[in-house]
Parts: C-alpha cells; structure tokens; sequence
C-alpha cells in the first residue's frame, strides 16, 4: 500500500496496484489527521466505538473531503465476526435511518454496484479485504476476524457477487489491507483446532515459536487462499503486509492499545464521474 496525503492533514493507505482503475475510489485510513483524542487520536472513524460521537462524525466527513465522496453515502456494518453479508442497494436506500441501522446490524460485508456508495469496514487488528469486480461494475468490503476467516466469509462473499452481478471471479481483484501479522498473531490450542477443521490448509497458514512452541496463524495466507478457492487469480490478490500490531503508532491496533481505542476504516466505491454500467 501507499500512503496517501491529499491535504496535509489526513492520511489514508491505498493499494498500488489498483492505480488502473480509474472508476472507483478506496482507502484505509491512518491514525492521521482527524480530531479525536486520547486513545481514539486523532483519526477515528469507527462509529461503534466509545469516543465522542461528534468527533467520530467530524473524522468521516474529513475523509470523505479527502478521498472524494459523499460523506451521507458510507455505509459501516455493526460488525459481530461472523459471516452475514449485506447489499445496499435501490431498496436499502429507501430505507430511513432506523430501517437501515437494522439492515447493518450483525453484518460483516457490505456490496454494491451503485455509483458514489461508499462500503466499508472497521478493524483494529482483523483482516479488511477489499474487492471489486471490473467486468460487472461492483464493490464490496469485508471485515474477517479470525471468527469470519474460519467461515469462510472472504469466499463467500465473492460467491455472493457471482450471484448478485453476475462476476466473473478471474477478473475480480482483491486486496488484504493492514492487520495483524502472523509474527504477531500468537493463539491459543482452540483457535488452531477451529481453522483446523474449518478444512483450512495448516501447512500454509500455521507456525510455532520454535522457542515457546506457541502456535501463530496466518489470517493474511488463510484469507488469500479463500480467494483463491473462489476462483481470483493469484496476481490479482494485493496483500498490503502492514501488521497493525507492529505497526500502532500509524494503524489502530486492539491488542496493542486495548479495546478502546479506536478503528481503522477500509472502503471501496464505484466513481460517479464518468461512470459508464
């Protein structure tokens, strides 16, 4: 990834390889830039966390002067780690607020194919993947924890677009955005035994400590080999290898900072200007 620093204030990362496609806009924002303070500062966009609700709106509508949408069009999910994916589409737009804070909630991926709809995710350590499908003019943003990793919520979500806008998955191109690292990722024996017999490949995405013997997952490779299974081609997957744990004075980190702090937000969305379906 790139960082990326429209106004000297606020910073997002963005993947270099997707530079050709000039239809649709992403991110994934930094700690940089913004308003809030504390363990939230300064750029804090994740509306389901315990900061000022007036500094987390202020941050969204800075992002969205930055990278270039319509701050009433981003939608976030009240994420619950599992594997529901939700489409905003015509009818969800028709929905008031309280009709689509319900359709948000317990969902874990958004899609959609409607112009200058900005889809994203928070994580503060989980994997944000990312995808858009060129052929078929269509988006979507994945939040996958270990939990959704285990159900496999990155493959179905590329099956779910299939169905929904007809893709072809060996033109979809994907991106994994900053998360927590496998050098970092330690976890404990029931962790292991759930990507275990999830049908998950051990010998790519397991490793030990030599010293401790404590295992570590790969949820990088364990999502990517998702992608693959779905049917993306391996050149088209982007991998933006920051570990947030490492990395926490640049990207929000839980288990380096604690729960309450705050979130990074990765989104994608198709450009109105010019947009041809």
């Amino acid at each position: 990834m790139i960082p990326v620093d429209k106004h000297g204030c606020v910073k997002v990362s963005r993947f270099s390889g997707w530079e050709e496609y000039r239809d649709i806009f992403h991110f994934s924002t930094t700690r940089r830039g913004g308003v809030s303070e504390g363990s939230f500062a300064s750029m804090n966009p994740g509306l389901y966390t315990d900061d000022d609700p007036a500094a987390i709106r202020r941050n969204i509508e800075l992002l969205a002067d930055t990278v270039g949408f319509d701050a009433d069009l981003l939608f976030m999910p009240r994420q619950v780690h599992k594997d529901r994916i939700e489409k905003i589409d015509a009818a969800f737009l028709g929905f008031n607020e309280a009709g689509r804070k319900a359709r948000l909630d317990g969902v874990d991926a958004l899609m959609t194919d409607l112009p200058g709809v900005c889809v994203a995710v928070a994580t503060a350590d989980c994997v944000p993947v990312l995808l858009y499908a060129p052929d078929r003019k269509a988006v979507a943003a994945v939040h996958a924890g270990w939990r959704g990793t285990v159900s496999g919520i990155a493959r179905k979500t590329v099956l779910r677009m299939i169905e929904a806008y007809g893709c072809d998955p060996a033109c979809m191109v994907a991106g994994i955005g900053p998360s927590i690292g496998p050098d970092a990722f330690e976890v404990g024996e029931e962790v292991v035994e759930a990507f275990f017999n999830a049908g998950m490949p051990m010998d790519r995405i397991l490793r030990r400590n030599p010293a401790s013997g404590k295992a570590h997952i790969d949820l990088w490779e364990a999502n990517r080999w998702q992608l693959l299974e779905a049917g993306l081609s391996p050149r088209r997957i982007e991998l933006a290898g920051i570990c947030t744990y490492t990395c926490h004075t640049t990207y929000f980190s839980a288990r380096r900072l604690g729960i309450r702090s705050g979130r990074i937000l990765s989104g994608i969305g198709l450009e109105e200007k010019g947009f041809v379906k």
